[in-house]
């Protein structure tokens, strides 16, 4: 009797199946246990893709953030006296050259240095930008939401969140800062030490950056460091950061033959690379974590077949083909494939989209101390949902749950049905 593929009876037939007890000859348990074994491994997979997405575009943007997507220095050289030369002179011109590059969203002179910082009998590094105060006003993650009032920069410095948590810091505060490199006598240089009021306290998000980073007016920078009508680099922020190489032949040309380039990809290329393959590492994981929840379709129908070969020859025997029976047994696995893939997918996504109460709880359960800033660089576990992620996953477990439901069907197709009854 020839019908139509996947037919209504052939859909009643299988749901029955699907539904029928351990005493009518069916194995609703070993059923429930593929849906759930699936549900958990879709849920995985799509977690762990979040959160490693999540985790990328946090990286990316606390350095996009807080950091120059190009930077624009120069090897140095000697003068005729045989002192060195380092940074350049007609700062102001090179940054207006650069500036007028296709696609350059800002250029700003820098003066750097390191030095020690200490308050309330508290020491540590310091890392400090000399920059202007307009410009430090036009970093996303530093000129707006902070502690303080970015308009005084002038009269004082710019602090990371952390190094005032760590000495203990308010706004109006005072913090020494020592260089080495300091006021030059006729005895040499002695260390230069200066007391400013923080009229401002940032978070760019990263707590490498809060722990050490300090801001101070550019003219005061060059005082500081001895770098007077100097400036050691010019910091350059362009449109599509994550396209950068494509702006480098312009800005080359337009720092001149002593300028070098310097991107956010050549400082954090190497742990993105490791991300990626990471990232793939633990797809595949995941992947063969899938496939084991989906084998366990194949033990179901081949229990299914089983205890159903009575059934098979009566159907084979009322004239339903090969075609029939491997149908309807391709629904009872295909079935059970879609439904844990769905369930896992709504449990994946939630997960995302509701991580921080998540991972509160957790962490509230656990006593604290679930996630170490200081080891892993961001304040919270993120994560960002994305299709291409939810779609990879739903397509690898719909896609081993078809194909692996396949034989078991195909052996229940095949079922002599004379040898099916001969028992019976």
């Amino acid at each position: 009797m020839a019908t139509r593929p996947f037919a209504g009876f052939e859909w009643m037939i299988a749901w029955r199946y699907l539904r029928a007890r351990r005493a009518e000859g069916g194995v609703s348990v070993m059923t429930w246990i593929s849906l759930v074994g699936i549900t958990l491994a879709v849920f995985a997979l799509i977690a762990t893709l979040a959160v490693r997405s999540g985790f990328r575009a946090e990286f990316v943007d606390t350095i996009l953030g807080a950091n120059a997507h190009v930077t624009v220095y120069t090897a140095g050289g000697m003068n005729a006296d045989g002192t060195e030369i380092r940074g350049f002179s007609d700062f102001d011109a090179l940054s207006q050259r650069v500036a007028q590059v296709p696609g350059v969203t800002r250029a700003a002179p820098l003066v750097k240095g390191q030095v020690m910082a200490s308050a309330n009998e508290i020491s540590g590094l310091g890392e400090v930008f000399g920059i202007r105060a307009e410009d430090l006003r036009a970093i996303p993650s530093v000129g707006s939401g902070g502690e303080g009032d970015i308009g005084r920069f002038d009269q004082g410095i710019a602090i990371g969140a952390q190094m005032a948590r760590d000495m203990g810091l308010r706004v109006g505060d005072r913090l020494r800062l020592t260089s080495a490199n300091g006021v030059r006598t006729a005895f040499g240089t002695s260390p230069r030490v200066n007391a400013y009021e923080v009229v401002y306290i940032f978070s760019a998000g990263r707590y490498d950056i809060d722990k050490v980073r300090i801001y101070m007016p550019f003219a005061e920078a060059q005082s500081f460091f001895n770098r007077e009508g100097f400036a050691d680099e010019v910091e350059v922020m362009v449109q599509d950061p994550e396209q950068v190489d494509r702006y480098l032949p312009d800005l080359a040309q337009a720092a001149g033959p002593d300028g070098l380039l310097w991107t956010w990809r050549d400082g954090a290329g190497s742990f993105l690379r490791a991300l990626d393959v990471e990232d793939n590492v633990m797809f595949v994981i995941l992947s063969i974590l899938v496939l084991i929840a989906t084998m366990n379709i194949v033990s179901g129908l081949i229990m299914l077949v089983k205890n159903k070969g009575r059934d098979i020859g009566i159907l084979r025997t009322m004239g339903l083909t090969e075609g029939s029976i491997l149908r309807v047994f391709f629904i009872c696995g295909a079935g059970t494939g879609i439904v844990g893939t769905l369930c896992g997918v709504i449990l994946g996504c939630l997960f995302a989209v509701y991580i921080d109460p998540i991972f509160s709880a957790v962490n509230y359960i656990s006593g604290g101390g679930v996630w170490d800033p200081e080891i892993r660089g961001i304040y919270h576990l993120p994560a960002k949902l994305q299709l291409g992620d939810v779609l990879s996953a739903v397509g690898m477990s719909l896609g081993l749950s078809f194909v692996i439901t396949i034989f078991p069907a195909r052996r229940a197709a095949r079922m002599n049905p004379v040898e099916a009854l001969r028992y019976e």
